[in-house]
This record gives structure tokens, C-alpha cells and sequence, in this order.
């Protein structure tokens, strides 16, 4: 367990290296290329992440969102004790703005209840999910899932280079992999005062693959890419269906997950897919 925790550390201290700065003021839309806005002019850019497996594919072209997050000013994850002994329910929200001294109509007090909110939701069948507000919870409750006994990798995506850039087209390149991974646990990041991450696991099949990329100014990203094989018991209202244009249960539902999201897996070798040139 001791050497695990030192991997997720130095891994979450190489994610917040490579989170390249913050976005600058209008770079979204003003960098948005004509065949972008003609097809998904009707779409927040920031729903961009998402793709069927027909996409993964060397040679395919598609516009990728990829949020561009200061470090120095992202919430850090609190030692277990420190975060154990504050209230994490949406029953005690007056009391935590009282606490962090956020009003009741700040935009940090809605992240603060969407967050618990989304936290306490009911798990879809299939889904077992958990929110870690420590480096020691995320670590138990991946465990729990891929085996106390088994050692786990750590995957998350990788900007090659520096750019303020956070939406363009992008071209999948040579070398795309499907990494082996019988089990998986997703963890996002989440708007809170400390550091909190949404984790979850599925029973349903999935996939996971590092793609490596190309922007259209040159920018280099290894990113890695999640594809849920059945997607039957997700709500209709899920954005991917809208981005992707497919109802539930009718297609795979893959997407790009950002460089603070982290993907635990077994530690075993991968095997290499192969894809061919369009």
C-alpha cells in the first residue's frame, strides 16, 4: 500500500506539471476552425470529449476539448484526518459556506451543492461509485475494486507541449493502444474548496486506450480514452448522446478524459490493438 500511495503522489505531482496554465480570455471560440463551427455550432465546446470506437481510427480527424487548468490555483486533496473531519453532505451545506465563508448565492456555494449533489446521487445499474476527498480514500476504494492484493497503474492523459489552445481539431496518430484492463476505476475532479474526486466503476464492458495526438497547430497530446460498450441504462439526457447524435443502447460512447482525471487499472502487461491508416 505504501508504495502505491508514493505512485498516485508522484503521479498527481506529474498531472499538475503538465496542466499548462490557464485558458486565455476568448481562446475557445476564436480558435474553433470553420468545419468545427459549421458541425457543432449548436454545441458548448466544452461537451467536445466525446467519440464512438468507429472513431479510433489512425488518421481520423475531430475537434477534441481539452481544459487548460492553473495548478497553482486547483484545490488540493487534504490529508485523511483533515478532510475526515469535515461534513461531506449536502444536509450540511449552510454549515461548510459558513465555514469556507462563501454566500448562499456565490457561484462557489452552486459548485459547492452540485458537487454534493452529484456525490449523492443513486449509482446507475452496474455502477459502483465513490467521492475521495483524500490521496488515502481514493486509494482504499480503487483497491476495493481492482483486489487488495493486486498492484494497479495509473493512466492519465499528457500534453507533449505547452499551449494556451483548449479547443481545436485534432488527428489520431500512429501507436493507438488498447490497454489490458479486466477492471477499471475512473476518477474525475470536482468543484470543491479541497481537493474531491467523482471515482467510479462499472460491470459493464469497457475499454481503455492511450491515443496519441496531433492538434492543427502542432500540439502534441497522449491522451487517454475510455469507450463504454453498453450504454442502455444512461439517463437520454446524458450529453454524449446529443454530441454524438445516438440514443441509449444503441452505440458505444467513448471520450477523452482531461489531464487531472486519473484511470486506475490493473498491473499487467497491455496488449497492442491494431489500427490501420484511413
Amino acid at each position: 500500500m505504501a508504495e502505491n500511495f508514493l505512485i498516485i503522489l508522484l503521479q498527481l505531482l506529474v498531472i499538475m506539471c503538465s496542466s499548462h496554465g490557464r485558458e486565455l480570455g476568448g481562446g475557445t471560440k476564436n480558435n474553433m476552425n470553420h468545419h468545427m463551427m459549421n458541425n457543432h455550432h449548436d454545441i458548448d465546446p466544452s461537451l467536445m470529449v466525446f467519440l464512438t470506437m468507429k472513431d479510433l481510427k489512425v488518421g481520423q480527424r475531430m475537434p477534441i476539448y481539452f481544459p487548460k487548468r492553473d495548478p497553482s490555483t486547483s484545490p488540493k486533496l487534504w490529508p485523511k484526518q483533515e478532510a475526515d473531519s469535515l461534513p461531506f453532505s449536502l444536509e450540511k451545506l449552510p454549515q461548510l459556506l459558513q465555514l469556507f465563508g462563501f454566500a448562499r448565492d456565490s457561484a462557489q456555494a452552486k459548485a459547492m451543492e452540485d458537487t454534493l449533489r452529484e456525490c449523492e446521487s443513486k449509482p446507475i445499474k452496474g455502477e459502483v461509485k465513490f467521492c475521495a476527498t483524500s490521496l488515502d480514500s481514493m486509494l482504499d476504494f480503487a483497491q476495493s475494486i481492482l483486489g487488495k492484493d493486486s498492484g494497479f497503474r495509473v493512466l492519465s492523459t499528457s500534453h507533449k507541449t505547452k499551449s494556451s489552445v483548449a479547443f481545436q481539431n485534432y488527428t489520431m496518430l500512429e501507436d493507438i493502444k488498447e490497454m489490458e484492463a479486466r477492471k477499471m476505476v475512473a476518477c474525475h475532479t470536482m468543484p470543491y474548496p479541497y481537493g474531491v474526486f467523482y471515482c467510479h466503476s462499472q460491470t459493464t464492458q469497457n475499454k481503455v486506450y492511450s491515443v496519441p495526438l496531433e492538434g492543427d497547430n502542432g500540439d502534441k497530446v497522449e491522451a487517454i480514452v475510455v469507450c463504454h460498450l453498453d450504454t442502455s441504462e444512461w439517463a437520454s439526457s446524458h450529453p454524449s448522446f446529443q454530441v454524438l447524435d445516438v440514443k441509449p443502447g444503441t452505440s458505444s460512447v467513448c471520450h477523452f478524459f482531461p489531464a487531472d482525471n486519473l484511470i486506475f487499472i490493473p498491473k499487467v502487461l497491455q496488449s497492442h490493438a491494431g489500427f490501420t491508416s484511413m
